[in-house]
């Protein structure tokens, strides 16, 4: 298998346009400093958040093959629908051979931005427990689907993360939200389920890819929005 074989958008073209489309109107709202408490409280600057967000949207590009899992029947369908969101089914250049991968922007990515938030605030211990809530709903609603490997409705990290973090700390809802929601996705949707995926049909089994990637992606995006609101309420609080 050549490493070119692996390389494929997680999510259909117009899906993946929608995700750029998000990144940008958060530029835009960066430019006109709307945005300006929320890489306060998830400490990173702004410049820097942006850039990870357009590095995990590129990186979903790439995956790392790190095993072969052997041959099988392969899906056709080039796209695979999954609760609204078109997912992409890769081809191969050669023989079909599964190939289980990490997703560089889905999995690598925001696993150590989520590591850096821990550290900067401070919240392992907090973090840890959020994770673990987070994978345990995550495993509940993953379920294997032909074609694509684990998926998980796109919405239910992001909501999840948001519940989970807003009840075990308020002060520190972004970047839990953020890391509990990454880390809990990766393994309560893919690593816990890596004894379900023979016999999907698909030749690229990606870990934070195609079935998780779009999850973990709003969930970063809602945590900065998060942070900002949280930055607005303090200030307000302040003034008053």
């Amino acid at each position: 298998m050549h490493f070119s074989d692996a390389q494929y958008l997680p999510i259909a073209p117009p899906a993946f346009a929608l995700l750029a489309g998000i990144v940008a109107i958060l530029l835009i709202l960066v430019q006109l400093r709307i945005l300006q408490y929320a890489y306060m409280q998830l400490g990173v600057s702004s410049g820097t958040a942006v850039l990870l967000l357009l590095a995990s949207l590129a990186g979903s590009y790439v995956n790392i093959p790190v095993a072969t899992l052997g041959s099988e029947p392969m899906v056709d369908a080039g796209e695979v629908i999954y609760y609204g969101v078109p997912y992409v089914v890769p081809r191969f250049i050669e023989e079909p051979r599964v190939i289980l991968a990490v997703n560089v922007g889905g999995a690598i990515i925001p696993t150590l931005l989520s590591i850096f938030l821990l550290s900067r605030n401070a919240i392992w211990g907090r973090g840890i427990v959020a994770a673990a809530c987070i994978a345990g709903i995550s495993y509940a609603f993953a379920e294997p689907v032909r074609g694509i490997g684990i998926a998980l409705p796109i919405f239910i990290p992001p909501i999840a993360a948001t519940i989970v973090a807003a009840i075990i700390s308020w002060r520190n809802l972004a970047p839990l939200a953020y890391a509990g929601g990454s880390v809990g996705v990766l393994v309560g949707a893919d690593l816990l389920n890596l004894d379900k995926l023979e016999g999907l049909g698909t030749p690229v089994l990606s870990i934070g890819g195609a079935g998780t990637f779009d999850g973990i992606f709003v969930t970063g995006v809602l945590s900065v929005l998060l942070a900002s609101l949280i930055g607005g309420r303090a200030q307000a609080a302040q003034a008053s």
